[in-house]
């Protein structure tokens, strides 16, 4: 049961002026000398050490664009955080981008930039948050600033960056509805994505930004409200046959009470002093069956909260005409019926939405595959080849169903103004296309 109770609040770290960049004559000077001084900023040891157990899902932990080591934890190991793979990249030859005008170039060129309605001089005359992030995101994935490869400048200073830069957009808009005095509930950002395209280490990322500029914030998956083992066993009871119910996954295999109560709670997590627990869901219980995490081992979270992250593959999903369902399985029936209730259990929360858009719902299986791939040649337990596409066969009636309108439409609730959707390629990289 989420519960407030009064502490201590901890110190958030305080941000030093930010350097000034100017972009004129902007060839003479290097990232380098432009970024020797983000190094002086005070460490977070305690958020940098979360690199060693990046919260990651099972739905998917590959990355091409970082180096995986093997020796790490596995995300289905229970515990109060999603543990997942540590990344370690070798030094290799020196990226193209040399100096602050060159990197200023590349962000320009990135294919989020005019979607956000960012121009060129907005992004001059922020360059040096861009850069300050930048700094900071190599250090939590561990990598040298001086040597990042394309893709890895690409899923900084395309993705993950400004994706952070619309974010707290939102939020200062959030905060001007409400008066001088008033107490400002955190933003809930919904993030409706595909398992395995990355959602949960852009997650991850902007989690970290957000406690590294003090603020504080709280990340959610639609994972961490399934039933318990006890209520899957009597879902499976109550829907004999459907194949789509069996195991965790489609509508009507969360627990929407426990849902509400949660985000309800952490909406009113307003003022210092003031804690709750986050729910997690343990996947690797019940020989993989899943259940709900011991309360023992959930994390903590602290008041004031400015946004909460809230992360799931079927977030946003609307329900269809019957015959419209049926017609790409009959099964999905009583799933479509089940997610007439998750609007009020979920989505009337969000107040923004960050979609990630797939050009093919294959790709899912692609992306599951790489992964139990990876786990087993590192000598961790994985699914076998025929395992993953029996796995990802739950998931595929529901994305051939409503994955159209999420695209065309919006979520359900959404409002233009308060929605970023983004299109990704195979490597799991934005594109222009919409």
């Amino acid at each position: 049961m989420a519960a407030f109770t009064t502490h201590t609040p901890c110190q958030a770290t305080p941000l030093h002026p930010n350097i000034k960049i100017s972009t004129q004559n902007a060839n003479t000077k290097t990232v380098h000398k432009a970024t020797s001084s983000l190094h002086h900023y005070p460490s977070i040891s305690s958020l940098f050490s979360q690199t060693k157990s990046i919260l990651f899902s099972n739905s998917g932990s590959g990355s091409s664009w970082l180096q995986l080591n093997p020796l790490h934890r596995d995300a289905s190991s229970g515990g109060g955080s999603r543990q997942g793979p540590i990344y370690s990249v070798s030094r290799t030859k020196p990226a193209e981008v040399a100096s602050v005008e060159d990197l200023f170039e590349f962000i320009c060129s990135g294919p989020l930039v005019d979607k956000m309605g960012l121009t060129q001089e907005k992004v001059a005359e922020s360059i040096d948050k861009w850069l300050f992030y930048g700094s900071k995101l190599c250090r939590l994935f561990q990598l040298d600033e001086l040597y990042l490869t394309t893709p890895q400048k690409a899923r900084f200073y395309h993705y993950y960056i400004p994706v952070f830069v619309w974010c707290e957009d939102q939020i200062s808009q959030h905060a001007s509805k409400f008066k001088d005095g008033e107490e400002i509930p955190p933003l809930v950002i919904g993030f409706s994505a595909p398992q395995g395209c990355g959602k949960t280490t852009l997650v991850f990322a902007l989690d970290y930004l957000f406690r590294i500029t003090g603020r504080n914030s709280a990340t959610l998956s639609i994972d961490d409200f399934y039933l318990t083992a006890e209520g899957q066993a009597e879902l499976r009871e109550q829907n004999p046959g459907n194949t789509l119910l069996e195991l965790r996954g489609n509508a009507g295999s969360h627990d929407l009470p426990f849902s509400v109560e949660t985000l309800t709670a952490l909406t009113k997590l307003t003022k210092e002093g003031m804690k709750m627990k986050l729910p997690r869901y343990d996947k690797s219980a019940y020989g993989g069956r899943g259940d709900r995490a011991d309360s023992s081992t959930w994390p903590e979270v602290e008041g004031p909260l400015t946004v909460v992250l809230y992360e799931g593959w079927m977030l946003g999903f609307k329900p269809l005409a019957n015959e419209v369902v049926k017609a790409v399985d009959p099964q999905l029936e009583r799933v479509n019926k089940n997610l007439e209730a998750y609007y009020d259990a979920w989505d009337k929360f969000i107040k923004a939405w960050i979609v990630i858009k797939i050009q093919d719902p294959s790709c899912v299986y692609q992306w599951r595959l790489q992964a139990e791939i990876a786990m087993r040649q590192a000598g961790k337990p994985g699914m076998s080849d025929e395992e993953v596409k029996d796995f990802v066969s739950r998931y595929l009636p529901a994305y051939k169903a409503y994955l159209p309108t999420l695209y065309s439409e919006g979520p359900n609730g959404s409002h233009p103004n308060h929605l970023l959707l983004i299109e990704i390629d195979e490597a799991r990289n934005p594109i222009l296309g919409i």
